[in-house]
């Protein structure tokens, strides 16, 4: 049973895995990167008529998010046409909405399509905030993370059902596996995997943000805030997705003097 897993993830992961070409870093890859686009269009299309979307050309909270979306998109396309890398950005028709919403939160669907929720508004506080934190979610995208959270996600559900079906005879080696298999792929695999990619989004979008012309030092004063606003109501961080605010906050000050390298303030 061990070597039938065993192999099945080999060739799996070799079969799969590619080199991202701004990270350098191996990935798996298990979905067509225009497939996954075309998904996303139809769902956020989908959830931009179940929301309430703000209207840029009346509210200048709207504005600001198209403006800094297109900011850091055309910093992202001319970073990567320097590298030789433009076909990466085939089939990204960017959009920027903003969605009346409590919630404090943003994201980036492949293909650059982009929400930002009016809640998180009151914790960046400034346009430079802003930046960081789209930077951040639109480096989700490019980096493809999305692609690869969901082929890790597959691959593990498929050795689940491998191992479920070698151990069916079995059934004590069954609820060992179950029991075994499940939280170690969750807590050594999957979360850790989750947390990197939060630090390479925050690395990537802290340099997105500095090249779009914003101060990528609003970076720390911004996840402070955050940090505050969660009054300490988050789980243990080898429970987490993301890494905790300290690690991360630490991590941003160490990234500092690379970003401000690319930092040319608006204007000048």
């Amino acid at each position: 049973m061990k070597k039938i897993i065993f192999f099945l993830a080999t060739v799996s992961f070799f079969v799969a895995c590619s080199e991202n070409a701004i990270t350098g870093r191996k990935q798996l890859a298990l979905f067509g990167e225009a497939t996954l686009q075309q998904q996303a269009l139809t769902e956020y299309q989908s959830f931009l008529s179940q929301n309430k979307v703000l209207n840029s050309g009346s509210n200048k909270d709207a504005e600001m998010v198209k403006r800094v979306g297109n900011r850091i998109s055309k910093a992202i396309t001319e970073y990567y046409t320097q590298k030789g890398l433009a076909s990466e950005l085939n089939g990204y028709k960017w959009e920027f909405n903003l969605v009346d919403s409590k919630e404090v939160n943003a994201w980036c669907m492949p293909g650059g399509k982009v929400v930002v929720y009016t809640g998180l508004l009151g914790i960046t506080q400034n346009e430079a905030a802003l930046a960081v934190v789209m930077g951040h979610e639109i480096t989700h995208a490019v980096a493809h993370h999305g692609n690869e959270r969901m082929s890790q996600g597959a691959l593990a559900q498929g050795l689940e059902i491998v191992g479920n079906i070698a151990t069916a005879n079995n059934p004590k080696y069954n609820d060992l596996f179950n029991n075994i298999f499940a939280p170690t792929a969750q807590i050594a695999v999957l979360l850790p995997n989750s947390r990197n990619q939060e630090y390479e989004a925050d690395h990537l979008g802290l340099n997105f943000a500095a090249m779009a012309g914003y101060n990528p030092n609003e970076a720390v004063p911004f996840w402070q805030r955050m940090a505050a606003a969660s009054n300490g109501q988050k789980p243990p961080e080898f429970l987490s997705t993301h890494p905790a605010d300290e690690n991360r906050i630490a991590r941003l000050k160490g990234w500092m003097p690379e970003a401000l390298g690319y930092y040319k303030p608006l204007g000048k």
